[in-house]
């Protein structure tokens, strides 16, 4: 940062201002406080410990697509990822787990049943994700409760409060426009959006990083507490860590993928790539990608030694598809398996969001160890999944 600082020092007025430009027009000017700021974690004994997860935004309708595109869409996952998956094993032995954030718009039995027996195979988990605009908290709540109970219901999805037996969700919101992030309200229109979640039964959000959105938070690389202010949107935009010893704070949890810059691929040759976890054929999981998720150092607080990858994709965009099933997102497995699971430097554990969850709170509580002893540690494998 410090080297594109100077750059616009002395490019000249003329360059300066384009580069200016850029950064507002990709919203930088939102986050790169706090990418200043960013040190990484801290210096520890011992191996690090590795969680990655991959989130889908996962729309079969994606571009308003007829009902054979979504069947054509739908099966080439269930044919292909299966196979895909199978090739590859962490630490633990368990392969990649895809986490399936369907929309709630979407909803059609026959492609959730084709997701839900890639899940029974112990290769996924199903969880909430929903595009609204100008709703109302009725309108949320009613949404909310319905999909997930007819999740639960029909395809064994979703984990469970224990004691509450509530069902309990991971969330990503549709547009990215979380607690009505939209500077023109649009894509949600809920102030109080944070607390409708936790209260639904909601355990953390994974939306961001959203960038080049206008919703991306200027808090980033993090794994924090947000506390709603029903008055107002964004309410998540700051919050408090997750640390060791700590204890939850206002809200929901919020889990961040890695947000940073790549100087390996600049634009004019000059202004650095966002490597924003984003994951399609444009832009593919390359090693030097991957080395900048870990090098975000997303970790709780007090716990070092755990580092936690969470990168995204939109699964059912057909540009994409050859990539995110084919060797590009094959490749990067092997990569994560051969460069960061040795087991001695780095010990490498695929998770779904829940189980990331879970491992955030045994960091929370004080555990420490292997991680793998903590995938269950508050929240139980949804009945389609094995234990």
């Amino acid at each position: 940062m410090t080297i594109l600082l100077i750059l616009l020092l002395f490019a000249g007025a003329a360059a300066g201002l384009i580069l200016l430009r850029e950064i507002r027009a990709k919203q930088m000017h939102i986050w790169l406080p706090d990418y200043l700021r960013h040190k990484g974690p801290p210096s520890h004994s011992g191996p690090t410990h590795i969680m990655f997860c991959f989130v889908d935004h996962f729309e079969p309708r994606w571009s308003n697509a007829d009902y054979e595109t979504e069947v054509k869409r739908v099966d080439r996952w269930a044919q292909g990822y299966p196979a895909l998956a199978r090739r590859h094993r962490d630490a633990d032995g368990c392969h990649p787990k895809h986490c399936f954030y369907y929309p709630e718009e979407e909803y059609r039995k026959e492609h959730l049943d084709k997701i839900e027996a890639m899940c029974r195979q112990g290769l996924g988990e199903i969880e909430i994700h929903l595009h609204h605009d100008r709703d109302t908290e009725a309108g949320l709540r009613e949404k909310l409760s319905r999909f997930t109970h007819n999740l639960h219901q029909t395809h064994g999805a979703l984990s469970r409060w224990p004691k509450r037996d509530d069902l309990a969700w991971g969330f990503v919101h549709g547009n990215w426009a979380l607690d009505n992030s939209e500077p023109d309200g649009s894509n949600c229109g809920i102030n109080n959006e944070l607390i409708i979640l936790r209260e639904e039964g909601c355990y953390a959000d994974f939306t961001l990083p959203s960038v080049p959105s206008a919703t991306q938070t200027s808090k980033i690389n993090a794994i924090y507490y947000a506390k709603d202010d029903p008055l107002q949107p964004k309410s998540h935009d700051r919050g408090r860590d997750v640390t060791v010893g700590g204890k939850p704070w206002g809200d929901l949890m919020i889990v961040q993928g890695p947000l940073m810059l790549n100087w390996k691929y600049r634009k004019w040759g000059l202004l650095p790539r966002i490597e924003n976890s984003d994951i399609r054929a444009s832009y593919p999981p390359t090693p030097d990608r991957v080395d900048l998720w870990v090098k975000a150092g997303i970790h709780v607080k007090g716990r070092p030694e755990w580092l936690f990858i969470k990168v995204h994709t939109h699964g059912t965009q057909d540009c994409d598809m050859d990539a995110l099933l084919g060797e590009p997102v094959d490749a990067m497995f092997h990569y994560l398996e051969s460069r960061y699971n040795d087991g001695e430097k780095h010990v490498l554990h695929y998770v779904s969001t829940r189980e990331m969850y879970n491992i955030i709170k045994a960091a929370e509580a004080g555990e420490k160890g292997d991680p793998n002893d903590f995938r269950n540690y508050i929240l139980p494998p949804p009945e389609n999944c094995p234990s």
